[in-house]
């Protein structure tokens, strides 16, 4: 099988590395077609400099893969094969993540309640095919090398590590309120890692920076995944890195929280934010079973064989010709909107 990857984001690469290191180990070829933007980022930091990576259409046409997958939204209409959507999250609160934009003849969801959804969609429209095998990114934190995480990166073994890590959408943010007093109720035996997504407003990031406070760690890398093992709390809102810190069975303070509420302590204003941080450093397992169900509706596998099972199912799908007959739509405003993110964008060459 030939398989090409679609990433547009560089925050992607987390999610395709166990996918890639899995078929490594097999006879099956791939490649990377990235956009102009995330060449010129793994160009910079020497990431992949061993893969095929490619940047046009055209190349991707070439290659002639007999699945692409994406980690986003979308994938370019122009290029063959079987479209798959692997999701850039597990971003299950967001009305979003189940919106069809009718790109994808396959879509491989997370777990059961994200199936539940999608399979309502397969009925409505009638031209994909759902099936359920983890998310992949799943696989490279669960296997990540977390033995003397602490010792590596420098942080000291007595002190409280604090992982903020706040989504940037507009209705579900927290760091409005919550970066206002986050300096202010930061202990001495504490260090506050701030993990802003890419798209966080830059006003905010901006002032915690003018801080100059050396108790506070702003992270600009694109991996996450250390520093979920590094430290002892997560505080979010409706983010959905709050699900790769829970598989590791840690505690979460959401604010204002969209869904789900109980899979943490949800506070409703940033008063309530250190009482309920003391609370949890003081007994973190309090809600230790919560987030084992909740793990187990939104993304159960947590044996590190997400990647296995990917490529088996597509490989079933392909062997036995599951696709159905029914065609997807022409799509034409959404494909225009490509063309031009290519042309006008820095997204992917011609």
């Amino acid at each position: 099988m030939k398989y090409l990857f679609y990433i547009s984001k560089f925050y992607s690469i987390t999610i395709i590395k166990p996918l890639m290191e899995y078929l490594d180990t097999t006879q099956d070829e791939y490649a990377i077609l990235v956009s102009r933007k995330v060449k010129k980022k793994i160009t910079e930091k020497n990431i992949w400099s061993d893969k095929t990576i490619i940047t046009t259409i055209r190349e991707g046409i070439e290659f002639n893969p007999d699945f692409c997958l994406s980690p986003g939204n979308y994938v370019d209409f122009r290029l063959p094969g079987i479209k798959v959507e692997i999701f850039h999250g597990i971003g299950i609160e967001k009305p979003s993540h189940y919106e069809i934009r009718h790109f994808f003849d396959v879509y491989l969801t997370s777990g059961p309640v994200v199936t539940e959804k999608f399979e309502a969609l397969r009925k409505k429209y009638g031209y994909f095919l759902v099936r359920e095998t983890g998310w992949a990114k799943m696989d490279y934190i669960m296997k990540y090398p977390s033995e003397n995480i602490r010792g590596k990166y420098e942080f000291p073994a007595y002190k409280k590590i604090i992982l903020y890590a706040p989504t940037f959408s507009k209705k579900m943010q927290s760091a409005d309120a919550l970066t206002e007093i986050i300096p202010s109720i930061i202990k001495d035996d504490e260090i506050w890692l701030i993990k802003f997504h890419e798209f966080m407003d830059k006003s905010v990031i901006q002032n915690i920076k003018e801080l100059n406070d050396t108790r506070i760690v702003l992270l600009g890398t694109h991996d996450i995944t250390p520093y979920l093992y590094i430290a002892d709390v997560m505080i979010s809102d409706t983010s959905s890195v709050i699900y790769e810190f829970m598989a590791l069975d840690k505690p979460v303070i959401t604010f204002k929280t969209m869904a789900r509420k109980d899979k943490g302590i949800d506070i409703s204003s940033a008063g309530e934010l250190r009482l309920t941080l003391d609370r949890i450093l003081v007994n973190p397992e309090e809600h230790s079973e919560i987030r084992k169900k909740h793990m187990d509706e939104v993304n159960p596998y947590l044996d590190g064989n997400i990647s296995s099972n990917i490529f088996k199912t597509l490989e079933k799908i392909k062997e036995n010709n599951e696709l159905p007959k029914k065609k997807k739509p022409l799509n034409i405003f959404r494909k225009l909107r490509i063309l031009y993110h290519e042309k006008f964008r820095n997204g992917h060459l011609k």
